[in-house]
């Protein structure tokens, strides 16, 4: 029998590991992605691989949050043999330094089941894990090659043409392309990608601006987080420092005074971070929804369209489940986990 045919718009983390997953499957997958695979928000993101404060979060995004994490430590290993490049996946812990609700995040790790140590200055998590996000995309761009797909990078999408409820094929500045099946994961640009297939939950890009230090390897040791900053240390000795959440449309810019006040929080936390070696400053467009909830889901009306984005600040964290979810839809077996919360609507 033929192998079915899946074009997939977008080629960040999700994806990539949309197309990881389906080629897994036996599936022909096409990515189309309007830069380089990667190279937009899942490239410029921090890699903790757990919701900063998930006692602040809807139970839908801590559903999907955890469901991706019990999945992590085999999916970046069958990552990594696919590609021979280490993604640098490593539990490392994080600390959440006061103030914070400590009542509320004392109940919500009992709750579900998350080990902690908490006193009067901190929370510790010991099992947060992290990966290294640009070695994560060179390795699942890697892999995704390896199984056979097939890279349309630095193309535009023109249009989606349909007809009889159905895709036929999507118009690009190189031409046409047909597939049996197409996704979605086009992150900040999806309601753009998706302009003339409503209705969808918006999706809008929100800013993240972050910033890198050099210090000597063991200068920090464990995530750090505190009141909207975070510290991630590399194994190398970097050290990321974010990050910000700002409404500004599709403008990356970064400024001055965001990159002081970010490393005056930095070094308040980590007064041995005040010697270490200042690298780079950037930012990145995240796919912001309401509540941080994304769309996975097939088109109510357009029966071989699906939507795999608008995960927020937890496209990483939540790679793994949304990819088997989707693929789990497109070939109607068993779903991993109740999907309602994630449907297609306004």
């Amino acid at each position: 029998m033929k192998p079915s045919t899946t074009i997939i718009i977008g080629g960040g983390i999700i994806g990539l590991a949309t197309a990881f997953r389906l080629a897994a499957k036996g599936a022909q997958v096409t990515i189309v992605e309007r830069n380089t695979c990667g190279a937009e928000s899942s490239w410029a993101g921090g890699g903790i691989l757990s919701p900063l404060m998930p006692w602040q979060y809807a139970p839908e995004v801590n559903a999907l949050c955890n469901a991706g994490i019990a999945r992590y430590a085999d999916w970046v290993a069958e990552i990594q043999t696919c590609s021979g490049i280490d993604p640098e996946y490593w539990v490392s812990g994080m600390h959440v330094l006061a103030p914070f609700d400590k009542a509320a995040a004392q109940v919500w790790c009992e709750a579900n089941n998350w080990q902690y140590k908490l006193d009067d200055s901190e929370l510790w998590l010991p099992d947060v894990a992290q990966v290294r996000n640009p070695r994560l995309i060179k390795s699942l761009r890697a892999a995704v090659l390896a199984r056979g797909v097939r890279l349309v990078e630095n193309t535009e999408i023109i249009n989606i043409d349909i007809a009889n409820n159905c895709v036929k094929s999507i118009t690009t500045q190189k031409g046409k392309l047909f597939a049996d099946t197409f996704i979605t994961c086009a992150g900040a640009w999806s309601q753009q990608v998706l302009a003339s297939t409503p209705p969808i939950k918006t999706i809008k890009p929100m800013r993240g601006q972050m910033v890198l230090f050099k210090a000597p390897v063991g200068t920090l040791q464990s995530v750090m987080y505190q009141q909207g900053v975070y510290l991630i240390p590399r194994l190398d000795g970097h050290i990321l420092v974010g990050s910000t959440v700002e409404d500004v449309g599709f403008d990356k810019a970064t400024d001055s005074k965001t990159r002081e006040q970010l490393a005056t929080a930095a070094f308040a936390m980590l007064p041995a971070l005040r010697n270490a070696e200042f690298i780079q400053h950037w930012s990145g467009l995240r796919p912001g929804s309401p509540d941080n909830i994304p769309t996975i889901a097939r088109h109510p009306e357009i029966a071989n369209l699906y939507v795999n984005a608008g995960h927020f600040r937890y496209g990483v964290t939540m790679a793994p489940i949304s990819a088997d979810l989707i693929a789990e839809l497109i070939s109607g077996h068993t779903l991993s986990m109740d999907i309602s919360a994630y449907q297609w609507r306004e």
